[in-house]
């Protein structure tokens, strides 16, 4: 009898469901976020109190509707980038639930018109976070109004759903005057936090785990930094403190992978307090702080950590830091006019977005006509089961389609136990309250655990409108698997795109910049080049890995064989990060007084990084083929060498015939 390679199967005797499957319903470990759990209870049990006390409990649903959608993009930290988070895509949620209203029980009206919101609502959300809940809100709002009766003139449930999302936005801004730039701090001292724990981890096993919680949190603070500064551009701004604190960070990550191959004082515990020192200087805001005392260096790893350390204490305790030097490592994002005009050239040109909006669009028009135009009873709830299904942003779509199957099913029991058991009325707003404070609690574990969350919720609402009851339950769940059977079939087995082309052209992409980040890192004469386009030139390669390691997890989550594939292919996506941690690593070495290598070399470790590009776009297949790669062995670019070895091994095509 063989193994069971796929995960199903027989374990000590009890049939167990598969590892993909598994993977989605084990709960995420996270914090509990309470001031999000106290705003959702708050914000959706309201508004059911006020219409229940003015005699239209139809408008407090509405507008709890609203605040649901609210609740679900109340996701930022900073406070101005949650104006934007929850406004903007309120604004798009209104003229979704416009259009939809208008052509409320119309038959092929709704169909079609239902069918172009998915196609617009699809190709935006490739722009990016904001664009997508915009998206998101666009389509859901849009079949909401196209399958509920909403009351009369055609402006008031827009209004009504605008002023829930924006009675949330009022909510989780209320701490605004108090906490300043709290949140921008905590990202930047968490940043600290991180490359203090890969210090520790320097020399270990746990050091790349924790080089990609530093990629992480440094995306997110950047992110949140840069995007605040394109519109704040005061000289004296706070922010201009929180980027020089931030830029500091890199030279100290840069130090971190030279101490993981070569340190030896860097690696002492010592290292790692100071920074953690400086991250809770970060966070209170602290000036002046005792002098540091470090380790003696002992070679050029050693004292890359100890400047780049003492440069950051420096940045971080001096009161105000020069305000003409702090230029971003990244590049300062673009005015919004032209970052604007590249998004609307990005989504009308891109295969991708127009490959998406069209899936989409099927999809949704595939389960509208069968709401419109089949006799058989269906509810809205089939198009707004495919709506969450469909985003691509949001994971594997046959893996959330069962997870949302088993999500609503657990959600309509306890959605059976309220219709059932509490009484319509004021009953209704303390149910409320604790059912929509579980939603940022359970969105925190999981699609499945959200998706169980909100079912009840929208199940409440729908009643107050069209006072269905305990009706509303079997027939929800026929409609939600309706729903992901409509996915699975038109979103997903209908678009055979292989995953090669999905994941193994990012790879080989990411290869390629891996190839022109070692030719930068050491220039073509050996001099390193331009500093801040290397730093620069990293910094994107190591997001963009980020990015692959992402679409990796995804697809570990699909079934055999997209599942299997992915997993085989997997631990080239850690030799490619440790091949930029090795160029890192030598580049370090050298600014620090190690002999740069010969010119050849670097030419020779670039050729073999281009060849396994080329290689990954023309084999769907691993096959083992040794990299010739000669140089000095006890020059810095060693490691480098034997890292590129390592993933020439892992993945190579195999010569035709």
């Amino acid at each position: 009898m063989g193994d069971d390679k796929g995960g199903a199967g027989t374990r000590a005797g009890r049939l167990t469901p598969p590892d993909w499957l598994l993977a989605g319903l084990r709960p995420q470990t996270a914090p509990v976020p309470w001031a999000a759990v106290a705003r959702a209870g708050v914000a959706l049990s309201a508004p059911l109190a006020v219409g229940l006390a003015v005699g239209e409990p139809a408008y407090g649903a509405l507008v709890s509707m609203g605040a649901l959608s609210g609740v679900i993009g109340d996701t930022a930290d900073a406070y101005r980038m949650r104006i934007f988070n929850i406004a903007i895509p309120q604004l798009f949620g209104a003229v979704g639930v416009t259009l939809g209203t208008l052509v409320y029980g119309e038959g092929w009206p709704a169909v079609a018109a239902l069918t172009f919101v998915a196609l617009v609502s699809g190709m935006i959300s490739s722009i990016g976070a904001v664009a997508s809940v915009s998206g998101l809100l666009l389509l859901l709002n849009a079949v909401v109004g196209a399958g509920l009766p909403m009351p009369g003139p055609w402006w008031k449930a827009p209004l009504l759903l605008t002023l829930g999302g924006l009675f949330v936005l009022v909510l989780s801004l209320l701490a605004w005057p108090l906490r300043g730039r709290v949140p921008e701090r905590a990202a930047v001292a968490a940043a600290y936090r991180d490359v203090a724990d890969l210090l520790d981890a320097a020399g270990t096993s746990a050091y790349e785990e924790k080089r990609q919680a530093v990629t992480q949190s440094l995306n997110t603070s950047y992110d949140l930094i840069l995007a605040l500064r394109a519109r704040d551009h005061g000289r004296r701004s706070p922010l201009v403190r929180l980027l020089a604190q931030l830029n500091v960070l890199i030279p100290l990550v840069e130090g971190a992978a030279a101490a993981h191959l070569h340190g030896r004082a860097s690696r002492q515990p010592e290292i790692a307090a100071a920074v953690r020192d400086l991250a809770d200087a970060v966070a209170e805001g602290r000036g002046a702080a005792p002098e540091l005392v470090l380790p003696e260096p002992q070679g050029p790893a050693d004292r890359a950590v100890e400047a780049a350390l003492r440069h950051a204490a420096t940045v971080v305790h001096k009161a105000d830091p020069d305000p003409y030097n702090v230029d971003d490592r990244l590049g300062r994002p673009a005015a919004l006019r032209i970052r604007a005009r590249r998004a609307t050239r990005s989504v009308l040109l891109s295969e991708p977005s127009w490959r998406y909006g069209l899936r989409l669009a099927l999809c949704i028009g595939l389960a509208q006509a069968l709401v419109s135009l089949v006799v058989v009873p269906r509810s809205y709830w089939v198009a707004l089961t495919v709506t969450f299904v469909m985003k691509p942003d949001f994971g594997s779509v046959f893996s959330r389609a069962v997870l949302r199957a088993l999500g609503t099913a657990v959600g309509l029991v306890v959605a059976a136990a309220v219709l059932s058991q509490v009484p319509r009325g004021w009953w209704d707003v303390p149910v409320m309250a604790l059912l929509a404070a579980l939603i940022p609690a359970f969105s925190a574990k999981g699609y499945a655990f959200q998706t169980a969350a909100i079912t009840p919720v929208i199940l409440l609402l729908s009643d107050v409108l069209n006072h269905q009851g305990f009706d509303l339950v079997l027939p929800r769940l026929v409609d939600s698997l309706l729903g992901c059977g409509i996915a699975l079939v038109a979103g997903y087995l209908l678009w055979p795109e292989s995953w090669h082309t999905r994941i193994g052209d990012r790879l080989a992409t990411a290869v390629e910049d891996t190839a022109r980040y070692v030719a930068c890192a050491f220039g073509s004469a050996g001099d390193g080049g331009d500093q801040g386009e290397r730093v620069r030139s990293r910094r994107r390669l190591y997001r963009d890995l980020s990015s692959v390691r992402s679409e990796f997890q995804r697809a570990l989550t699909e079934p055999p064989p997209v599942g299997t594939r992915a997993a085989a292919w997997w631990p080239l996506v850690v030799a490619v990060e440790r091949i930029v941690d090795a160029t890192t690593a030598a580049r370090v070495r050298v600014s620090y007084g190690a002999q740069p290598p010969a010119r050849a070399e670097v030419a020779d470790v670039e050729q073999q990084l281009r060849e396994l590009a080329e290689g990954l776009r023309s084999s769907e297949v691993l096959v083992e083929v040794r990299a010739d790669l000669q140089g000095d062995e006890e020059g810095v670019l060693e490691p480098l060498r034997q890292e590129v070895k390592a993933a020439r091994a892992i993945a190579s095509p195999g010569q035709p015939g």
